[in-house]
């Protein structure tokens, strides 16, 4: 099986959880973030991640994640999941990407390793949530408000190896959320969370980006 994948992309991020956690062996294709030839030609249309599998795909993040899930019968994505956790990510998503995207475009990951790529990317997003530099201005506020959701999230966390006890589709949401935090510098971890973000790294085999956090 082949996974089709920008790294920094927390919907890829979910799909490539479920391998770790499952402990499934395969491929890893980062694409370009301006390639639109390679998923036009599985699926018709740009979008990630893509699955492949003898000649099939499938694209929908959560889709691969079930998939997965159950190929062996054994099902570990079992557990219930808590409207707290949903809610806490929805509240905190606009603050995520506006701290997220400006430092996605300035990284040397390898989807951006073609100006084009970083350019396309940049001029995507920046419809969305305005300028970079106008959110990099503002990142003092926008940590804070990062660090006053997580310092809400830390009680919410039952255990380092699920967020509610029990594997959840909880944790590949919630884990997703918080990998792609880890690009940005100075947010403050409380006790639980930074537990939680190091465990499920380890378990899904998935590296933080504490390591080129700007």
């Amino acid at each position: 099986m082949k996974l089709y994948v920008y790294d920094h992309c927390p919907f890829c991020v979910k799909a490539r959880s479920i391998f770790g956690l499952k402990g499934v062996s395969f491929e890893l294709v980062v694409m370009l973030n301006d390639d639109a030839t390679t998923p036009e030609r599985m699926v018709g249309r740009k979008v990630a991640p893509i699955l492949e599998e003898e000649g099939q795909y499938l694209a929908e993040s959560m889709d691969i994640v079930a998939k997965i899930d159950a190929l062996d019968g054994q099902c570990i994505l079992t557990g219930p999941t808590v409207r707290a956790v949903t809610d806490w990510l929805k509240e905190s998503s606009s603050n995520l990407y506006a701290l997220a995207m400006p430092r996605w475009a300035s990284s040397e990951l390898p989807e951006f390793a073609t100006a084009e790529a970083r350019a396309f990317f940049t001029q995507k997003k920046e419809a969305i949530i305005g300028p970079f530099s106008e959110r990099l201005a503002e990142s003092k506020p926008l940590i804070e408000a990062a660090n006053a959701n997580l310092a809400r999230l830390d009680p919410l966390i039952q255990s380092a190896d699920a967020v509610n006890r029990e594997l959840s589709t909880d944790d590949i949401h919630l884990f997703a959320h918080l990998r792609a935090l880890s690009i940005v510098q100075g947010v403050i971890y409380p006790h639980a969370v930074e537990a939680y973000r190091k465990r499920m790294s380890m378990k899904m085999d998935v590296p933080l980006h504490d390591n080129i956090a700007s």
